[in-house]
This record gives structure tokens, C-alpha cells and sequence, in this order.
């Protein structure tokens, strides 16, 4: 249970710093800091999780690294379920206190009207077809560098932490402006049913894109990776 437990606090504290960050400074366009603060933020926090519970669960506080790592033969099925919904309940309680605090404090969300940090496809056109590519190809990336850096045969001793925070950074510089950069279910998920209750429901129908993206992406750089290393 303790790393089940773990991957929840994770998940839990990347929606809250990155998604809260995103809701404090915006991601307008014409505001290039909003962009980096916010990249910083879900970069920096899985520097903090991989040095805090990396040793307990692999800190993976993503369905789609838990894919990519169950492709890779490094977890069981019923693992890898009970991972995805620890991860599940830490977005939720992530976005639950980000919507405590905000609301609580009368701070403005800088994402639109209850809008938590949600993806969507403003930046794409509102198109779902390039909205599916753009996660596929970002978490196609940022899988495959976990898997190399987490490797029995990777040579980057304790940066490898480091080495993830600055690879999710670097995705969400690109990402941010075309689809909020998802890359990550969870993340997507607890914010979107927040965002609902609080009477937002738009986030919910482009939802999909950003479950089905991040999820294909992980399962081609498994069997990429996979490819290449063997």
C-alpha cells in the first residue's frame, strides 16, 4: 500500500504546483512568462517527487509512464491498475485543493472561469486530430527518455531525477500553447472533473484526447525503446 499511497502524494502535489501555477500566473500567448513559470512548475515538482518517493514506488504519478514501464516487463497488471487509480485519486485531490485555496482566497484563475489548469484544443484550432498527435509525439518523448534514464544500463546515477524534471520542462515549453500539455491522464483528468463540478463542463469533451494521446504515445516508446535497447 505505501506505494500506491506514494504515487497519489505525487500525482497530488504535481497538479498543485504545476496546475496551480497555471491558474496564478495564466498561459496567455502574448505573456511568455506564464509559459516558462508554468513549464518550471510540473518540471520542477517531478525533480521533488523523484528525490521523495522515487526510492518507495519508482514515482511514476502518470497512467502513461505506468504503461510504458508494464510494456517494458518492469510491473504486473494488477500493479499497474492500482497504480493508474492512486494516481487518479491524487489529480483529483490535487485539483480539489487548488479549488479549496483559490476559492477560498477569492484568487483569480488566470485559466478562465473555473478552468483548474485544464487542457483543451484552443491552441490546435479545436482540432482533435492534431490535438492527439501533438500528445502523442510530447509523451512519445518524455516515456522514452524515462525509460532510458531509468534503464539497468543508464549511466546517470543520481540525476536521473533531474535529467526527467527537465524533459517534462522541455515538453510543456512546446505543448503549453497547442493543447495545455497533458502528457499525463491523471493530470488531465482530476482538474476536468473539478472544472465540471464547478461548472465548467468544457474541458470534459475534448477529455478524451488527452487520456487516448498520452496512452499511445507511452505504448510506441515502450515498443520503440524496447526495439532499440534489445
Amino acid at each position: 500500500m505505501k506505494k500506491y499511497l506514494a504515487e497519489a502524494i505525487g500525482t497530488c502535489v504535481l497538479v498543485v504546483l504545476g496546475c496551480g501555477t497555471a491558474m496564478l500566473v495564466g498561459c496567455d500567448a502574448a505573456n511568455g512568462g506564464g509559459y516558462i513559470l508554468t513549464a518550471l512548475a510540473f518540471g520542477l515538482s517531478i525533480v521533488a517527487m523523484a528525490y521523495s518517493i522515487g526510492n518507495i514506488s519508482g514515482c511514476h504519478i502518470n497512467p502513461a509512464v505506468s504503461l510504458g514501464v508494464l510494456l517494458s516487463g518492469g510491473m504486473e497488471m494488477m500493479e499497474f491498475v492500482y497504480y493508474v487509480v492512486a494516481q487518479c485519486v491524487g489529480a483529483l485531490a490535487g485539483a480539489i485543493i487548488l479549488a479549496v485555496t483559490f476559492g477560498l482566497g477569492g484568487v483569480e484563475d488566470k485559466t478562465g472561469l473555473a478552468g483548474f489548469g485544464t487542457n483543451g484544443l484552443a491552441g490546435v484550432g479545436g482540432s482533435a486530430i492534431a490535438g492527439l498527435l501533438v500528445e502523442i509525439v510530447l509523451t512519445f518523448i518524455f516515456v522514452t527518455n524515462i525509460l532510458g534514464v531509468t534503464s539497468k544500463k543508464a549511466a546517470h546515477g543520481s540525476f536521473g531525477g533531474l535529467v526527467i524534471g527537465l524533459t517534462l520542462t522541455g515538453v510543456h515549453i512546446l505543448g503549453i500553447g497547442l493543447t495545455g500539455t497533458s502528457v499525463n491522464p491523471a493530470r488531465s483528468l482530476g482538474p476536468a472533473i473539478v472544472a465540471a463540478i464547478s461548472g465548467n463542463a468544457a474541458p470534459l469533451a475534448s477529455l478524451w484526447v488527452f487520456i487516448v494521446g498520452p496512452l499511445v504515445g507511452a505504448a510506441l516508446a515502450a515498443v520503440v525503446y524496447n526495439m532499440l535497447e534489445n
